[in-house]
C-alpha cells in the first residue's frame, strides 16, 4: 500500500496538543522546536507543508493560573485567547530563526460552511504555499460557538488536505501509530497499513475517547482519514517524539500506521458538501431508497422518506440513514424539514419534486 509523495506536493501535517504541551499546561519547548525542524525539513526537501496545530488552550493555562483544560465553552475561549498568541511567537521565532516565512490562518465551521467563503480560504492557501510561505492552521476557539466542533484539528486537517489537494495528511501523536486495542490495557497490535473501509477502523472509533489536554483521540484521527480517503489523500499516524518521522512516512517508509484511501476522489464541490456543509438534520430513509441512492446513483425522492430529524431550510445539508440508523449519505436538500414531513412517504409526482437531487448528494457508503 504504501508509497512516497510525489516531489513539489502540498503535505498537510497535523500536531496535538499532547505532543505540544507539558502535563499540566504550557508549551514544551522540544516538541515544538521537533515540530519545526521537520517541516522546515519538508519544505527544504521541495514539498509545500501545511502545519495545522494545536495547542492554543494549553499555551494560555500557565497565564491563567491553571493546570488542566477547562471544561465549559467561556473557559475554552479565554484560555484560547491568551494563548493563540503565544502559540504562534514560539512558531515564529523558531521559523524565523530557520528562515521560513509562515502565516497564520485561523479558519472556524462557519468560514468552510459558505461556498464562497470556502473557496476563498482555498485560495488564500494556495497563494501562501506559491509564495513559499508556510500556513499554520487552527481552528478560531476565540470566536466558535459550538465548541470546538470543526471540532478536533485532526478533522480540520483532513479539510485543510482538501483545500491544498495535499498528497499526504500526516497526523502526529504521542503513540507509535494505531492499534489494534488500547495499548494501555493489554496486548495491542500495531497496525502497520489499513484500509480506510476495514472493520478495524470501525471497532477503534467505538471505543477510544478522548485524552486529557486536547480535544481529539483515536476516534477523531480514524474520522479525518475517513474524510482525507474521500480525496484520495493517504493517511499516516505517526509517533511526534521521533524527529525524522515525517520525512520517512513522506518517503513511503514503514513508520506509524498507514491508511489506504479511495482510488478515486470526489470532486471538489461534492468534497465541500460532504465535509464542508455542517449537517442540520437527518433523514431516514426505506430499504429502497437505500438501494436508489447507493447501487443506482439516483435522486432522493420523498416517497423513501420515512422520518425527518430537525428543523432546517431548504438548501441545507442533512445526513441520510438507512433503517438501521447507520448513515450512508450526505446531501443539500431542495425542500425544507416541514416540507419533508409533508411529502414523506408519497410519490414525487404528488408532491412537485425531489428531497434531494443526485448532483448534490455524496454517497458515503
Amino acid at each position: 500500500m504504501r508509497r512516497p509523495v510525489a516531489g513539489g506536493a502540498a503535505v498537510v501535517v497535523k500536531v496535538g496538543s499532547s505532543s505540544l504541551a507539558l502535563p499540566f499546561g504550557g508549551l514544551d519547548d522540544t516538541g515544538v522546536e521537533r515540530t519545526v525542524s521537520q517541516i522546515v525539513a519538508l519544505r527544504r526537501a521541495g514539498f509545500r507543508p501545511v502545519l495545522v496545530t494545536s495547542g492554543a488552550v494549553a499555551a494560555g493555562l500557565p497565564a491563567l493560573g491553571l493546570t488542566e483544560r477547562p471544561r465549559d465553552l467561556p473557559g475554552l475561549q479565554v484560555a484560547a485567547a491568551v494563548g493563540q498568541g503565544r502559540l504562534m511567537e514560539a512558531y515564529a521565532r523558531r521559523f524565523d530563526a530557520a528562515g521560513t516565512v509562515v502565516g497564520q490562518v485561523l479558519l472556524t465551521r462557519d468560514i468552510l460552511a459558505h461556498r464562497a467563503q470556502y473557496l476563498h480560504a482555498r485560495a488564500a492557501l494556495s497563494h501562501m504555499l506559491a509564495r513559499g510561505v508556510v500556513p499554520i492552521v487552527n481552528e478560531n476557539d476565540t470566536v466558535v460557538v459550538d465548541e470546538l466542533k470543526l471540532g478536533d484539528n485532526d478533522r480540520l486537517a483532513a479539510i485543510v488536505g482538501h483545500l491544498v489537494q495535499a498528497g499526504m495528511l500526516v497526523l502526529l501523536t504521542d503513540t507509535s501509530g494505531l492499534f489494534s486495542a488500547d495499548p494501555r490495557l493489554g496486548d495491542a497490535e500495531l497496525l502497520s497499513a489499513v484500509r480506510h473501509t476495514d472493520a478495524v477502523l470501525d471497532e477503534l472509533f467505538r471505543s477510544t475517547g478522548r485524552g486529557s489536554l486536547g480535544s481529539g483521540g483515536v476516534a477523531t484521527k480514524i474520522a479525518a482519514a475517513r474524510m482525507a480517503a474521500w480525496s484520495g489523500i493517504p493517511t499516516v499516524v505517526a509517533d511526534a517524539r521521533h524527529h525524522d518521522v515525517v520525512a520517512r512516512a513522506v518517503a513511503g517508509e514503514e513508520v506509524g500506521t498507514w491508511i489506504e484511501p479511495r482510488p478515486s476522489k470526489l470532486s471538489a464541490r461534492r468534497l465541500w458538501i460532504a465535509f464542508g456543509l455542517p449537517a442540520e438534520g437527518r433523514l431516514t430513509v426505506d430499504a429502497g431508497a437505500v438501494a436508489a441512492l447507493v447501487g443506482a446513483g439516483r435522486s432522493l425522492l420523498p416517497v423513501g422518506v420515512v422520518d425527518v430529524d430537525g428543523s432546517f431550510p431548504a438548501a441545507a445539508a442533512v445526513e441520510v440513514i438507512d433503517p438501521d440508523g447507520q448513515l450512508i449519505a450526505k446531501g443539500r436538500t431542495e425542500m425544507s424539514a416541514d416540507a419533508i414531513r409533508g411529502a414523506a412517504g408519497r410519490h414525487s409526482a404528488d408532491t412537485g419534486g425531489v428531497v434531494i437531487h443526485r448532483d448534490d448528494l455524496v454517497v458515503l457508503r
